[in-house]
């Protein structure tokens, strides 16, 4: 029954992702929005990302109630959200996404600290909880290509409506309240000295590079397929193919780290993930290259995040694990996905698609560089 409920929460958490990512650029282009306004509206997404895991995460550790936080946090982005309907221009637009993702951002970090702990000591199995997400972005990305293929890109923020009801229903499960009564070898540490470890901070700074290298593709990725003759029932399945090959890596992801470290783990994600930015600049147009780079999420987002979310946990000790995601959280997707996001709307706007993933693809191997110099205990375990 824990599994379950956890996996219902993930699965709804992540099919509105499901919606947002492929779907959003495609919904505001059909607003009339320039390709830089898109950028710049998604970018606001992720600013979010930035401040409101933190806020909540330091709340969390404080007050050492993170359940009801995240009912909180559900309620607030469904209360939020509505205002989309109303919205006309682009700063109406730039307001309500402010409003809903503060909300539906700070939401992710307390429950991955929750599920952690209600693991207990089968914390190896998390990605098979997590896998459930995946499964979710799959059905909606899949099966809405073809909605809105046949019925048009005006039902969008009603699809959306109905998944954040579905989000804050499923908050409302019982499970058990997180505990800082473990000790570990940091414990007693202040988290300001856990963060400025050597490690940790070349940690942060690979997770600020991967996001900034999927910049392009969270932004500009469908527009992209669309305008060399895609239609949105393949861009869907494309979406979808991505997250299934996730969904099967998670499901042996444990495997994997019972016979590799994470620093292993990390190289070989980056390395595929800068050759993936690659073939989707140069070979988009060849539809069997681009299954096979879609098939590398797998690794650019399932491993890197399997690997990191089990990074952060063993570098930071039990009261500090709320204020610690969130900062994953915070520095990979929020800082670094609004720079890539604003960064490849730059790039497209003035130059092409397919220089933004070039710039992408730099990124990611930068990223396996500095991941090179981890040497802490931490990345052996």
């Amino acid at each position: 029954m824990l599994y379950t409920k956890l996996s219902v929460f993930y699965f709804f958490y992540f099919a509105l992702l499901g919606v947002m990512a492929p779907y959003l650029g495609l919904y505001l282009e059909s607003k009339g929005f320039s390709l830089l306004e898109i950028a710049q509206l998604s970018s606001v997404l992720m600013v979010t990302k930035v401040l409101a895991p933190n806020l909540w995460g330091a709340i969390a550790d404080h007050y050492q109630n993170r359940l009801a936080l995240v009912r909180v946090g559900a309620m607030m982005t469904l209360l939020c959200y509505l205002g989309f309907f109303f919205a006309e221009v682009f700063w109406h637009y730039a307001l309500v996404i402010v409003l809903f993702s503060f909300f539906w951002n700070a939401v992710l970090p307390q429950f991955e600290v929750i599920t952690l702990f209600n693991l207990a000591d089968l914390r190896d199995r998390y990605s098979r909880i997590r896998l459930w997400g995946s499964v979710g972005f799959i059905v909606s990305v899949a099966l809405l290509g073809a909605v809105f293929e046949q019925f048009g890109i005006a039902f969008f923020p009603w699809v959306l409506l109905i998944i954040m009801i579905a989000i804050w229903m499923s908050s409302q499960f019982h499970l058990t309240e997180p505990q800082s009564n473990v000790v570990n070898p940091i414990q007693g540490l202040s988290f300001l000295k856990q963060l400025c470890r050597r490690d940790v901070l070349l940690f942060f700074a690979v997770c600020l590079l991967l996001q900034m290298s999927h910049g392009a593709y969270y932004t500009y990725f469908s527009i992209f397929l669309e305008s060399i003759g895609y239609d949105k029932t393949q861009i869907g399945l494309l979406w979808g193919l991505g997250v299934l090959a996730e969904v099967l890596l998670f499901w042996v992801m444990h495997l994997w780290f019972s016979r590799s470290s994470i620093k292993k783990i990390m190289m070989l994600a980056l390395l595929l993930t800068g050759i993936r930015w690659g073939l989707t600049a140069e070979y988009s147009s060849v539809v069997w290259v681009l299954i096979g780079a879609q098939c590398l999420h797998a690794l650019s987002f399932g491993a890197m995040h399997a690997a990191s979310i089990k990074f952060v946990h063993l570098a930071f000790d039990e009261a500090s694990q709320g204020k610690a995601q969130a900062l994953y959280s915070s520095v990979g997707f929020g800082v670094g996905g609004a720079a890539g996001a604003y960064l490849s709307g730059l790039v497209v706007t003035h130059i092409d698609y397919e220089f933004a993933f070039l710039l992408s693809a730099a990124m990611a191997f930068c990223a396996m560089f500095l991941t090179a110099f981890l040497r802490s205990s931490v990345s052996r375990q």
